[in-house]
């Protein structure tokens, strides 16, 4: 990601919903996450609060649009609202760490608590203090408390930083906040492993049988949580942190699935938007199918951008030099066709050999950032020349957060819960996907049959989903900046178009490049409209187009 960037992290493909969006960790001028990569949509909210009740307004979408809740705060709430936190060292320079509670289930307050991670960095300058600006990277379940402590708390803009405090709250269900967990380190090696373009009868069960382990191990081991993690509770949560702050509106940039959570808060609170960033913007309009299929064909959007770039190079692994970008997807298909009869050695210290699976993971982890295309070109020849597949299985490893000891991070499972409670499944089983194949296939002849399959993720889960589609108008809301770039794989550009135009304020701003989220990457086009609306309240005006 040019100049902003940290080691690839997140996005997990795990979970196999709608491909998660992953986070991503950006630093500028260090080395130092978000589909589906994709994240999903969640619950509307009714004026008592259930995360189960869906607004009844009806739209020209067919959609109904989710309901704010009333200004005034339920006194069930007060004691939530009224907390202070206690500030303690965290063991990174410069941050302080504290637990925020809030109630498991908002519309019983007196159920019990969630304790939610939450970090912070106090502004660094002596001009007039901003307030607070709260950061999400995505997923879901990406750690918005790493993201800042890795990259927004030490790479954000000087300026932004001098004038804002930098808060995170890691989600209900993710990393520090109380974590969703599912299979062990070893389960979810097979997990990922698994065949995901079954052939006959045989592996589609094996594949069935994969996503029901997965679930059921969710459901035995984080039963109560998996009914509370919705995107509507965690906006809910975000706005006692806000008042717990000491905020009167909230200030907040949110990339990928963090566009999400932000629109979320912004159609529950309108009266208490501050300056709101989305970036990387996803559709709440959209059903679990529609998103899949619309991501399937973003990723394959980047894919032909990666190929026109890799047919320009004498070593590209994937043709000769001029190739057409049909000729070097027809070869990355014949590879993974390879790999699905004979997986290839990765001198992995637990034994793991490249699969087709793991090498489809590896290549989408790479569209995720043109920065990474020269690693995959590289570990695409490894693999195709030299029967060595380590360099994709550690573009896989990246992407499911898998450590050298064989650990998994909590990403997958807590993304899964989230898009599993937010949208009802894409497919109500494999005759489903079956019957969809030739669409995904014609959204991405790459990528189409393993992100179909994909998309039976939540057909199996323990718990049903509370959401629907909706749209977010937040009508009453500050103007809020809601950022797109043209060939981003994990959350297509119309997406950030539609969310702009439900919005009643949204303003969009496009940056006309390759990868997912904009800010940051190295357009000073983009960076200043962004500092700007941050810094001075201007937002940049709407239709605005960035390189």
């Amino acid at each position: 990601m040019h100049t902003r960037r940290i080691p690839r992290r997140t996005t997990i493909r795990a979970i196999r919903a709608i491909r998660p969006i992953r986070p991503r960790i950006r630093a500028r001028a260090v080395a130092a996450a978000v589909l589906s990569a994709v994240a999903l949509l969640a619950s509307a909210c009714s004026s008592s609060g259930s995360a189960s009740t869906t607004a009844a307004a009806s739209t020209s979408a067919g959609t109904a649009e989710l309901a704010a809740l009333p200004r005034s705060t339920p006194s069930a709430l007060a004691p939530y609202y009224d907390q202070k936190l206690t500030w303690r060292a965290c063991g990174v320079p410069g941050f302080q760490c504290a637990t925020m509670r809030a109630p498991l289930d908002y519309a019983r307050p007196g159920a019990g608590d969630v304790r939610l991670a939450v970090a912070r960095k106090k502004a660094t300058g002596r001009a007039k203090p901003l307030g607070s600006l709260l950061v999400n990277p995505g997923g879901p379940g990406g750690s918005a408390v790493d993201y800042l402590q890795q990259y927004a708390g030490i790479g954000y803009p000087a300026e932004v930083r001098a004038r804002y405090d930098m808060v995170a709250v890691d989600p209900r269900g993710v990393a520090r906040s109380e974590p969703v967990t599912c299979l062990d380190g070893r389960q979810m090696d097979a997990f990922t492993e698994t065949d995901m373009t079954p052939d006959d009868q045989k592996e589609t069960d094996r594949l069935v049988e994969e996503y029901k382990t997965f679930a059921e191990a969710c459901g035995a081991h984080s039963a109560q949580l998996l009914r509370h993690v919705s995107t509507v509770d965690s906006a809910r949560d975000m706005d006692i942190l806000r008042a717990v702050l000491g905020d009167p509106k909230l200030n907040y940039v949110g990339a990928s699935y963090g566009t999400f959570l932000g629109a979320t808060y912004a159609g529950l609170f309108p009266e208490r938007v501050g300056r709101m960033v989305l970036d990387g913007a996803m559709d709440p309009s959209l059903s679990a199918r529609r998103l899949n299929l619309e991501q399937t064909a973003g990723f394959e959007t980047a894919f032909q951008s990666f190929a026109r770039d890799c047919a320009k190079r004498t070593d590209c692994p994937l043709g000769a030099k001029g190739s057409t970008p049909t000729r070097i997807a027809d070869n990355l298909r014949t590879f993974f066709l390879k790999l699905d009869a004979h997986p290839v050695p990765t001198g992995d210290a637990d034994g793991r050999k490249l699969t087709e699976s793991l090498a489809t993971t590896g290549v989408i982890a790479a569209m995720y950032d043109q920065a990474e295309w020269e690693q995959l070109r590289e570990a695409l020849r490894a693999a195709m020349k030299d029967n060595d597949g380590a360099g994709l299985l550690a573009l896989s490893d990246s992407y499911y957060e898998r450590d050298a000891d064989g650990r998994y991070s909590n990403l997958m499972p807590a993304n899964a819960a989230v898009n599993c409670l937010d949208l009802p499944p894409a497919f109500t089983g494999p005759e489903q996907v079956e019957k969809a194949l030739p669409e995904f296939e014609k959204a991405s002849p790459v990528f189409g049959p393993n992100l179909a399959w994909a998309s039976l993720n939540c057909t199996y889960w323990p718990v049903g989903a509370t959401g629907e589609p909706h749209r977010i108008e937040a009508k009453g809301a500050a103007p809020i900046v809601v950022v797109g770039t043209v060939r981003d794989p994990a959350t297509p550009y119309p997406w950030a178009r539609s969310l702009a135009r439900q919005l009643s304020s949204g303003r969009l701003l496009t940056y006309v490049g390759d990868g997912h989220t904009a800010y940051g990457r190295g357009s000073s086009c983009i960076d200043s409209a962004i500092d700007t609306y941050l810094l001075a309240g201007t937002p940049p005006a709407g239709g605005k187009r960035c390189s």
